[in-house]
Order: C-alpha cells, then structure tokens, then sequence
C-alpha cells in the first residue's frame, strides 16, 4: 500500500527593509508583496484540497500572505525567523501527516527544508520571495520517495 503526503513551502512576498532600531517580525508587505501573494494565493486556491493545513510564521509578512489565501491558519512559533528544518517538519508533521500542509515561512529555513528533502543533505536551496515549493511524499515498496510536485514564482503567474 502507498500513501503520501504534500508539503508546500511558501516564502513570504516581499516586504519592506527592516528600519534601524525596528522588529523584524514587525516587518509588513510593500505593495508588490501584496500583489506577489494575491497571485500566488490565486492559484493555490484552485490547487489545494479542502482539508490542507495552513501554518505561517508570527511574522507579519508571513502572516499577511497567508491572508492572501483567505483560509484558517494556524500560527506556528516553530516558523519563525531563524527556525529549523527540524521545527518545520515537526510543525507540519512530515511525512506521517494525512492531509497536505501548507507552509508560510522564511529563507533560508524554507530552502534548507527542500534541499535536504530532495537531496537528503543539508542544502541551502535559494526561494525567492512570494515564491513556492511543493514537495510529495510517498512511500514505495518500504521506502520514503520525495518528489518536486510544482515550482511557482509570482512573476509566472
């Protein structure tokens, strides 16, 4: 029997540059972040499955493009800035979860995240803002397959 599991790695669309003295976490959308999500949410919406979790980060910019999505989400301490693969995947639950998980998250966590699950190393894989990755999961004949389900940048779509 196979069963698999998706996991979407979104970063958040761009956002403005952190002012001195400011909060990182503070940090909202520019005007192209929020076209970048509305794009990227467009198109997810049309894609994902009634039952697909949906975490994002604490960040303000993480959490204003999971807005874009217009869907329950839950926020995940473990996503935010400077997190660890191992956070997200505990957080998502990979790959024992049943239903896709959509993550709203930061470089270079989001990146290093793919890498080592399509590699199986600690690569440190570039993800441009507001962009995704959409990994599967399945298991065949005993063994763990992850695959690249889809790529999508906002400028695409």
């Amino acid at each position: 029997m196979s069963s698999k599991m998706d996991l979407i790695l979104w970063r958040h669309a761009e956002a403005f540059e952190l002012p001195d003295g400011g909060d990182d976490l503070d940090r909202a959308l520019t005007p192209k972040g929020e076209r970048q999500a509305a794009r990227v949410a467009d198109w997810l919406s049309r894609q994902l499955t009634a039952g697909t979790r949906v975490l994002a980060s604490p960040a303000r910019r993480t959490q204003q493009t999971a807005r874009a999505l217009d869907r329950r989400f839950r926020t995940e301490p473990a996503l935010a800035p400077g997190g660890s693969v191992e956070g997200l995947l505990a957080a998502a639950r990979w790959p024992e979860g049943r239903d896709a998980v959509l993550v709203v998250g930061h470089q270079p966590t989001l990146g290093m995240t793919a890498g080592y699950l399509l590699t199986g190393q600690p690569v440190a894989w570039t993800l441009r803002k507001g962009a995704l990755l959409w990994l599967r999961a399945r298991e065949r004949e005993g063994q763990l397959q992850v695959m690249l389900h889809a790529a999508i940048a906002p400028d695409l779509l």
